[in-house]
C-alpha cells in the first residue's frame, strides 16, 4: 500500500517550494510562543521586575497575536503581498529575539513581545489561508504537516533555552545568602508559569529580588534562537526572487498555479478569496448557514484551542496540588510530555487525514477528547493516569484545528473567509479560555480544573453536531441556489 497516492505526491512536487516554506514559517511560529515560558524568570532578572509584573509580558504577547491574526487577511490578496508579509513578519520574530537581552524594562520588553505576537499572528492567517488555497480540496493533508512545524519549533526552543537558565536566584541582592529562592522553588516557578500565564498562588512566599547585581546568561539563548530563525526569512526571500522571474507573474495568485488536481484551480473561488470577506456587497448575497458555519466552526476551535491553552498552563498546578501532590521535578514534565504528543498526533494526521475523511477525523478526536477527560477525573488520584491521559489527550485533540479549518473551507468553496474567522478565533479561545478557567481554579480549587475541561469538551461535541448539521442544510441550499446570490461561482468541469 502506498503511503500517498502518485496525485498527491505530484502536487506537493508542482508546489514544494511554496509549501516547504509555509512550514518552515510555522517552524518559526512555534519558536516564538514557546521560549518565552521557561525563560521567564530570568528575563524578570533582567528587567528587574517582580513576577506579577513580568506575567503582564504573557498578555501582551497573546493579545497581539489574536490582534495580528484578525489582521493578517488584508495581506492576503495577491501571492507577492503574502510573500512580503511572512518575509517582515518572519525577519520582526528574528529581530526581537536579537533585542530582547537589551530590554532592561518589563515596560520595554512588553512592547518588543507585542511586536512579536503580531507578527506570530499575521504568520499565523496568512499561512493557513495561502496553503488551503493552494491545495484546496487536498488541503487537509498538507494543514497537519503545516500545524506539525509548530510543534517541532516549540520543542526545539526550549531545548535551546536550558542550557542558559539560571540554577538559583539570577538577582543578588544584600542578603542573598540568607533569602535566595532555592532552585527547587525557581524550578516549580519556572514550570508555573510555563504554560503561557498561568496564574500562580501566593507568589509572596518566594523572596525573589529586584534589586541587586543581576546574573544570568539567557541573553545567549535569544541571540542563538535569532540565528536558527534567520534562515526562515532568507526562504521567503528566494521565494520572492524565484516570484519576480519572468516565468512566473509576481502578481498571480497562488491558486492559479494548482493545474494538477482534477478540477480547475484558477476558477472564480480561488481568485475571489482575496476579497470576499471584506466585500459587502458579495456577503449580502450568502444564505445564512455560511456565516453560521464559520460561526459554529470558530466556536469549536475557540474550546479546543482553549483547552490545548490551559492543559498546558495549568496541568503542572493541578500535579503538584491535593490531591496528587506531585514532586516539582516529575510534575515538570507533564506539559513537555503533552506538546509532544501534540507534535506526534499532528505527524500521524498527516497520513490520517489522506485516508479518511475530515468529519470522521473531527468525531473521533472530539470523543476522544471527551473520554480521556472523563477518565482523568474517574482517575484523578493516579499520577500514571495523568501521565498517560495528558499523552492521549495531546494525541487525540493535536488535529482538531487543522481538519476543521479544511472541513469549513471546503463546505464554504474556498472563499477564504473561513480561515480568518477561525484562526482570529483559535487565538481568541487560547487566551481567554485560559483566563476564564484560571480564575475558576483559583477559587474552587485544583479539581475544578479538570471539571472545566471536560464540560468545555462537551459543549465543543454539540457545536460540532451542530455544524454538521447546518452543513447539511447548506449544501441542499447550494443545489437550488435562490436568484442573486453567486454561488454558482465554482466553475464546471472542463470550463476555462
Amino acid at each position: 500500500m502506498k503511503l500517498l497516492d502518485e496525485r498527491i505526491w505530484a502536487l506537493f512536487k508542482c508546489h514544494w517550494k511554496y509549501t516547504l516554506t509555509y512550514w518552515s514559517v510555522f517552524f518559526s511560529f512555534g519558536l516564538c510562543i514557546a521560549f518565552l515560558g521557561p525563560t521567564v524568570l530570568d528575563l524578570r532578572c533582567q528587567t528587574h521586575s517582580s513576577l506579577q509584573q513580568i506575567t503582564w509580558v504573557f498578555f501582551s504577547q497573546q493579545f497581539f497575536l489574536l490582534v495580528g491574526s484578525s489582521l493578517g487577511g488584508l495581506f492576503k490578496k495577491t501571492l507577492l503581498s503574502s510573500l512580503w508579509t511572512l518575509f517582515s513578519c518572519s525577519l520582526i520574530i528574528s529581530l526581537v529575539f536579537s533585542i530582547i537581552p537589551l530590554c532592561n524594562h518589563v515596560s520595554l520588553l512588553s512592547v518588543a513581545m507585542a511586536i512579536a505576537g503580531l507578527a506570530m499572528g499575521v504568520i499565523d492567517t496568512i499561512s493557513n489561508l495561502q496553503l488551503v488555497k493552494l491545495y484546496q480540496r487536498d488541503s487537509a493533508t498538507f494543514l497537519q504537516a503545516l500545524h506539525f512545524f509548530i510543534g517541532v519549533g516549540a520543542l526545539v526552543s526550549p531545548l535551546v533555552a536550558d542550557p542558559f537558565l539560571s540554577d538559583d536566584s539570577c538577582v543578588l541582592g544584600s542578603n542573598w545568602t540568607l533569602n535566595s529562592s532555592s532552585a527547587s522553588d525557581l524550578g516549580h516557578l519556572r514550570n508555573s508559569l510555563v504554560g503561557q500565564g498561568g496564574a500562580i498562588a501566593n507568589i509572596s512566599q518566594y523572596p525573589l529580588h529586584t534589586e541587586g547585581a543581576v546574573i544570568t546568561r539567557v541573553s545567549y539563548a535569544f541571540w542563538i534562537i535569532a540565528l536558527i530563525n534567520l534562515p526562515v526569512p532568507a526562504a521567503v526571500l528566494a521565494l520572492m526572487c524565484h516570484e519576480r522571474l519572468p516565468c512566473s507573474s509576481p502578481g498571480t495568485r497562488l491558486i492559479e498555479r494548482g493545474r494538477l488536481s482534477g478540477r480547475p484551480p484558477g476558477g472564480p473561488a480561488g481568485q475571489s478569496a482575496g476579497g470576499c470577506c471584506c466585500n459587502l456587497a458579495k456577503l449580502r448575497g450568502r444564505p445564512a448557514t455560511f456565516f453560521l458555519l464559520q460561526a459554529l466552526g470558530g466556536a469549536v476551535v475557540f474550546i479546543t484551542d482553549g483547552i490545548i491553552g490551559s492543559y498546558a498552563g495549568f496541568v503542572y498546578t493541578y500535579a503538584v496540588s491535593p490531591p496528587l501532590l506531585m514532586g516539582h521535578r516529575t510534575a515538570g514534565y507533564l506539559d513537555s510530555i503533552f506538546w509532544a504528543s501534540i507534535t506526534v498526533g499532528r505527524l500521524a494526521f498527516i497520513y490520517l487525514s489522506y485516508r479518511y475523511s475530515a468529519p470522521r477525523l473531527l468525531a473521533v478526536s472530539l470523543l476522544g477528547v471527551i473520554l480521556v477527560q472523563c477518565l482523568l477525573m474517574i482517575f484523578y488520584t493516579s499520577c500514571v493516569f495523568l501521565f498517560i491521559g495528558t499523552c492521549v489527550l495531546g494525541l487525540c485533540i493535536s488535529s482538531v484545528f487543522p481538519s476543521m479549518l479544511a472541513f469549513t473551507e471546503d463546505i464554504l468553496d474556498y472563499k477564504g473567509c473561513a480561515t480568518t474567522v477561525l484562526v482570529t478565533s483559535a487565538s481568541s479561545g487560547e487566551m481567554l479560555l485560559q483566563l476564564i478557567i484560571g480564575s475558576v481554579i483559583d477559587s474552587q480549587g485544583s479539581y475544578s480544573f479538570l471539571l472545566c475541561c471536560t464540560v468545555t469538551s462537551f459543549i465543543s461535541f454539540c457545536l460540532f453536531l451542530l455544524f454538521l448539521s447546518v452543513q447539511r442544510h447548506h449544501r441542499n441550499g447550494q443545489t437550488d441556489p435562490p436568484q442573486g446570490t453567486d454561488l454558482k461561482e465554482k466553475p464546471q468541469p472542463g470550463g476555462s
